[in-house]
């Protein structure tokens, strides 16, 4: 009854805190729909487990709890999976970028750190006396 008591207060302190972090926009939608998904599928579960024992049953392993250890671990590695190809992805655009940027600065002839460099004067300071931007 205890395992049943946590694991029902468990599935629902997360989904109440994935709907937190979504409200705050500190997480994205496309992960918090994953963890909202888990969390909902988990409540059926938690408060009633002859459905894990009778799934189990019918796929033929012995042990509901054997059932969601395996899936468990299947989801985990999934998410593993995603989130390497996601930091993959990342990497390769910010490779992408950084090359970018450094033909900018070389068409530019401005050096690597900008810090050291005075600031561009705006636009309008380098017109001759008496034109206005619209005369460009």
């Amino acid at each position: 009854m205890k395992l049943i008591i946590v694991t029902g207060v468990t599935a629902l302190a997360v989904l109440a805190f994935m709907v937190e972090l979504l409200r705050r926009r500190q997480l994205q939608e496309k992960y918090a729909i994953l963890w909202l998904a888990v969390s909902i599928v988990i409540l059926p579960m938690a408060f009633f487990p002859p459905i894990i024992n009778n799934v189990a049953e019918a796929l033929g392993i012995k042990s509901g709890v054997s059932l969601v250890l395996f899936l468990g671990i299947v989801f985990l590695l999934m998410v593993t999976v995603h989130l390497s190809w996601e930091v993959s992805r990342l990497e390769e655009e910010t490779r992408t970028l950084a090359e970018d940027l450094a033909l900018l600065r070389s068409e530019l002839g401005r050096p690597r750190d900008s810090s050291s460099v005075p600031a561009p004067s705006s636009p309008s300071s380098d017109l001759p006396a008496g034109v206005s931007d619209d005369q460009r």
